[in-house]
């Protein structure tokens, strides 16, 4: 079979590399081409476009790139009709991937939706294309599938979290050995997670790493994305007591007392490592205007929207300053709110559905295509 899988972002990379895994263990001789980044390549993806070119974050940022982002859709569009695939997998990534799913439909391919856009947070108005273009749709969040089903009446698939599978199946690593291999001393880390956008990254890190001098006791490492340069990050650090650890944020967290995260997918990934972390996210002002009278959500990050509580604390905006952050930052290395974050995190896990996402999604599309198997 033929599979075509367009993901834009560094998440989705991960993401579309373990699902090419599995689909592989049903179908050996499946041909991939895809839109992602290393991950996939590496998984045995024909990689067509990588993630990096396709990064534009915030309304003003797209209007700046909208001239390359239409180019980049039309280019996609000419890309399907000469691979012809037997199915199409989209990963998140909306604003561009509904778009190529309204002419991929018309044109009569399978539309497969992995990792729904989430409308239930803003845009909710795409619910009307989705049903019309999107055959299957597999959803990761416990609370989207009475969302799409009950609210919309459109039958989903959940499929549980990938991040389980992606953190579980992970090679381990050995604290004090890869502490000495990388430079670090024997005192609590705190990691640091800017994001991974060079724009995020440059807005969030001076902030962070202001609290170096305050606390003494402590080592700060950054986790450098793997979408961006190792000497981007060098205009930041002044302090030889911050180090920079690339395209290792896994193995970071796992060794980590403390976290400081940008708002994402990394507030999750944190939570499931059962690291305590301080959520934290600024913009540009317009961005940030726009977007906070068309986003209807009590809550920023994953954790605190799945269990429908304030589990972690949010800095948003002009609360994310040096101050605040320093509070934040000392209320989670007290040991009595840790211990509290470490039972919230623990029904989190509960709530994702457990291991499997991947391979139970692999099954899905690949049943669809030969109905026998």
């Amino acid at each position: 079979m033929k599979y075509y899988i367009i993901a834009g972002e560094a998440s989705g990379d991960l993401h579309g590399s373990n699902l090419i895994r599995e689909l592989r263990k049903k179908d050996p001789d499946g041909d991939f081409r895809v839109w992602g980044g290393d991950l996939m390549e590496a998984a045995g993806g024909e990689l067509v476009k990588h993630y990096r070119e396709l990064a534009f974050m915030g309304f003003i940022e797209v209007l700046l790139n909208l001239f390359t982002i239409l180019r980049n859709i039309s280019f996609c569009k000419k890309d399907i009709r000469s691979f012809q695939p037997d199915v199409i997998v989209f990963i998140d990534y909306p604003g561009f991937n509904l778009r190529i799913a309204k002419w991929a439909r018309r044109r009569g391919f399978r539309t497969h939706y992995y990792i729904s856009p989430q409308i239930w947070a803003w845009k909710e108005g795409r619910i009307k294309s989705i049903k019309r273009d999107i055959d299957k749709m597999y959803v990761i969040l416990p609370f989207e599938k009475d969302f799409y089903e009950k609210k919309h009446g459109m039958p989903v698939d959940f499929v549980g979290h990938p991040l389980i599978d992606a953190i579980y199946d992970r090679k381990q690593v050995d604290p004090e050995k890869f502490q000495q291999e990388h430079g670090f001393d024997s005192r609590p880390i705190i990691a640091l997670l800017p994001g991974s956008r060079k724009q995020e990254i440059s807005k969030m890190l001076k902030v962070m790493l202001s609290l170096v001098d305050e606390f003494e006791g402590y080592q700060f490492v950054i986790a450098g994305a793997p979408g961006v340069d190792a000497a981007f990050y060098d205009q930041f650090i002044k302090n030889d007591r911050v180090h920079l650890l690339m395209n290792k944020t896994y193995d970071l967290l796992s060794i980590s007392f403390a976290a400081l995260v940008t708002s994402g997918t990394a507030t999750l990934e944190t939570a499931l490592f059962k690291i305590p972390q301080v959520v934290c996210y600024t913009g540009s002002r317009i961005s940030y205007e726009i977007a906070k009278r068309v986003i209807k959500l009590k809550y920023i990050s994953l954790v605190n929207l799945i269990l429908d509580k304030p589990v972690v604390s949010e800095l948003i905006q002009t609360d994310f300053n040096k101050s605040r952050l320093a509070d934040e930052l000392n209320i989670i290395l007290d040991p009595y709110k840790r211990a509290t974050l470490f039972l919230d995190y623990y029904d989190l896990e509960q709530a994702l559905g457990g291991k499997g996402a991947s391979a139970k999604t692999a099954s899905c599309i690949y049943s669809e295509l030969v109905p026998e198997a």
